[in-house]
């Protein structure tokens, strides 16, 4: 009779338990690390827990335009919103309607939060229009008399500190002079006419009479003073985008330029992608922008124009909300991309950019109130979910000892090893992801506790199955992995995909469940594989388990294990042998 080969495994068996546990550990240790190393020791909590802001937007239409205020654009509006906020990674924003003009802006306590206060009523209008004057931000002096009694304008120091987009502020002396010249000029992108000096005809020709609408631009950008918060917040409200506009542009922390603008020639759903990059070098962060089909051939035109003309004719403001984020000087025809240059640090070319990518609101909003949640109420549902949550776990543990004996060991210390990781990994998805626990999510994971147990029953049956059939322990617990194994597989698939299919279908507080019930499904199939399974075929080589332990849960006598299957030796007598009984 043939010798059995060596080393050879069992079907379905592993040989070798403690590589398995060694992974386990090691993935452990390096994820617990980690949660030290980064400093967030505690998952981030959502809002109803941890508590936070809660912003009311109230919606204004701009004059003419009140039908805007209507369902269709207040949906848009809240996806928006919501997409921002998220974006900053400030997980579990609530954006809600509340009637027919209020957005309601739930935002969790957490490190983003006054980022995001400033973006969700941000509007990210966004327009290029071409610069017709620019000058520097203070109002233009009062004329005075010189030594020859002609009227002159005092002199204004230019705006120091750092330019965005190569400005070149002019004084004050030559405000009236730029205005007068750019509003001359027979469309946007024209050339400036020098004079206005009429052709000679022989006859006298009486002057122009004033066009209203630009003695009041002219006397609206005189007056201009971008120093002043308030004129620069109000200096563009009302404003359409086929009209000229006066507008204002931080050039350096308190250095501001003032503009005339023409109509603009690009809109901002005309921006494909926007983000904020660092431009190696150059040294500095800046804003790049591609544009759509359409909007790359509005690009393409204007620049055309604008690469023609002299300085400012030759520029194109970026005006973002009212503002002059960036007035670039163009010296070619550009298409389909573009960047905003200026004094951006990496978190102001990263807002902008976050504003641009999800798209300009469809409506202004107005910032009704701003109150601080308390987390009482939620503090409150959390104590009696973990109430909950702490008596269910216990009646589990009393039906596996009553039930399983010793075996309820190796599922307590499963679950406990389940519960770690879960903790652990949640604690690193907050900064990671921006992921914030709430109490649907605490619920999701109360729920993973049966789904978890259910994994550990499912192999000690078909474990028990094998001890009936007479077989020994040891055998037995690799015989039984195969057959446990796809039962739990196709269980947790079913599981972690309606927790997929819920998270994509839900909103809000609903995802949060179901990517903790998805979670620790998966971490359900690790622990099985790499902690329960090797343990038990640890376990089974002991003597209290091997042997049947009335305690181990593996008794085969209490289980009503049938008696080995032995085979019959053939009779080897000398004599010969009746053919009836061979």
């Amino acid at each position: 009779m043939a010798a059995p080969k060596k080393g050879r495994r069992p079907a379905g068996g592993q040989s070798r338990p403690g590589r398995a546990l060694a992974l386990i550990l090691i993935a452990m240790v390096a994820l617990t690390g980690g949660m030290f190393w980064s400093g967030h020791t505690t998952p981030r909590l959502g809002i109803d827990l941890a508590g936070g802001t809660s912003i009311t937007l109230k919606a204004k239409a701009e004059p003419g335009q009140e039908s805007a205020v209507n369902e269709t654009n207040m949906k848009t509006a809240v996806d928006i919103i919501e997409r921002r906020v998220n974006g900053l990674g400030v997980s579990e924003a609530e954006v809600q309607t509340q009637g027919r003009e209020n957005i309601i802006v739930n935002i969790p306590r957490g490190t983003n939060e006054k980022q995001a206060r400033e973006q969700v009523g941000t509007t990210a209008q966004l327009y290029f229009r071409p610069v017709l004057a620019v000058t520097n931000g203070a109002p233009a002096p009062a004329p005075t008399a010189d030594s020859t009694g002609s009227p002159s304008a005092k002199p204004t120091p230019t705006a120091s500190g750092a330019t965005v987009g190569g400005k070149t502020p002019t004084t004050g002396a030559t405000q009236g002079r730029a205005l007068t010249e750019a509003l001359k000029a027979p469309s946007p992108t024209a050339t400036a006419t020098a004079s206005a000096t009429p052709k000679a005809t022989g006859t006298p020709t009486e002057a122009p009479k004033p066009d209203p609408a630009t003695a009041a631009l002219e006397k609206k950008f005189t007056e201009l003073n971008c120093l002043d918060p308030k004129q620069r917040s109000a200096v563009g409200q009302g404003v359409k985008p086929t009209e000229p506009t006066v507008a204002c542009g931080e050039d350096g922390p308190g250095a501001w330029s003032k503009y005339i603008l023409g109509p603009a020639e690009v809109e901002g759903r005309d921006v494909d992608d926007a983000k904020g990059v660092f431009d190696q070098q150059r040294g500095m962060w800046i804003v790049t922008m591609d544009f759509t089909g359409s909007g790359s051939k509005k690009f393409q035109s204007i620049t055309s124009k604008l690469s023609a003309q002299t300085d400012p004719q030759n520029r194109f403001a970026i005006v973002l909300d009212g503002e002059v984020v960036s007035a670039p000087s163009v010296r070619q025809t550009l298409s389909a991309s573009a960047e905003i240059s200026g004094s951006f640090n990496q978190q102001s070319a990263q807002d902008l950019g976050n504003i641009l990518s999800y798209g300009a609101l469809p409506l202004s909003f107005q910032t009704q109130s701003v109150d601080t949640v308390t987390a009482a109420l939620g503090g409150d549902q959390l104590e009696a979910g973990l109430i909950a949550g702490a008596i269910g776990l216990g009646l589990v543990i009393i039906y596996l000892v009553a039930y399983y004996r010793g075996l309820s060991l190796i599922a307590i210390l499963s679950l406990g090893v389940s519960a770690l990781l879960t903790y652990v990994i949640m604690a690193l998805l907050g900064p990671a992801i921006g992921f914030a626990l709430n109490l649907p999510a605490v619920c999701g994971a109360i729920v993973a506790i049966g789904i978890t147990a259910d994994s550990f029953i499912v192999y000690f049956e078909r474990i028990r199955d094998e001890l009936r059939e007479g077989r020994t322990l040891r055998p037995a617990v690799e015989r039984a992995w195969p057959r446990a194994r796809r039962t739990i597989l196709v269980s947790d698939f079913v599981s972690f995909l309606a927790a997929a299919v819920l998270f994509v279908v839900t909103v809000g507080k609903v995802q949060g469940f179901a990517f903790t019930l998805g979670l620790t499904t998966l971490l359900d199939v690790v622990v099985v594989f790499f902690f329960t399974k090797p343990v038990m075929t640890l376990l089974a080589r002991t003597k209290f388990f091997g042997n049947g332990h009335a305690w181990s849960g593996l008794d085969p006598k209490r289980l009503g294990a049938q008696p080995p299957l032995r085979r019959t030796r053939r009779a080897t007598a000398s004599g010969p042998v009746d053919p009836k009984e061979a």
